[in-house]
């Protein structure tokens, strides 16, 4: 039987990347639930340009997978069912023209190295393979889904997710910054930087 040629991917991370966070009013959030701790399905907003950009960069034969730290689940704040269920919003809002979804995984890091120890989520609690800026979701997921790491690219909005991706063995060039002061403002500028620098 034939083996699949791998594809390449690019690697997405989920808050300030694709969906809003940092804007959100959090004035409301109260422990465990931190400023930034987006664990519900109804407050996922795609980002301006983000489901555009999806579909060019689909369309133009890559992969699309989030790889996520919700360390929320360590601290407390919400539970691994809470990030599915968002991440299911998430995929019923990243659809192409014909409703067909474009993420092809979502994978997330519930570690935190204060997690305490006193309830459920103390399992949660230390580092992990998995929490940026390890690379373990960006190889997982390369394993999973057959994924040239040579040919992909990552587009984040802080350190942790560049040095990720690099850690995982992207080159330096293919890992895209954006947001304030990044040399990319958002996803739809990085997806023209990865569609005018590559022929999958």
């Amino acid at each position: 039987m034939r083996v699949p040629t791998p594809k390449p991917a690019v690697f997405l991370d989920r808050d300030d990347t694709l969906i809003a966070n940092a804007e959100l009013d959090w004035s409301g959030a109260a422990p465990p639930l931190r400023p930034g701790d987006l664990c519900d399905p109804d407050r996922v907003r795609l980002l301006p340009g983000a489901l555009d950009a999806c579909r060019r960069l689909a369309h133009a034969g890559f992969t699309l997978v989030v790889v996520t730290n919700q360390a929320l689940v360590g601290l407390g704040g919400g539970t691994i069912d809470d990030v599915h269920r968002t991440h299911d919003r998430l995929r019923a809002l990243l659809v192409d023209s014909e409703g067909r979804g474009l993420l092809s995984g979502c994978y997330f890091a519930t570690h935190h190295p204060d997690a305490p120890q006193s309830h459920a989520q103390g399992a949660f609690r230390g580092d992990h393979a998995w929490r940026k800026p390890s690379p373990g979701m960006i190889l997982a997921a390369a394993r999973e889904l057959r994924l040239d790491l040579a040919t992909s690219w990552l587009v984040g909005d802080a350190k942790r997710d560049l040095d990720a991706a690099r850690a995982a063995g992207l080159a330096p060039d293919r890992c895209l910054r954006i947001g304030p002061g990044a040399p990319n403002a958002n996803l739809t500028t990085a997806a023209a930087q990865i569609l005018s620098s590559t022929c999958p």
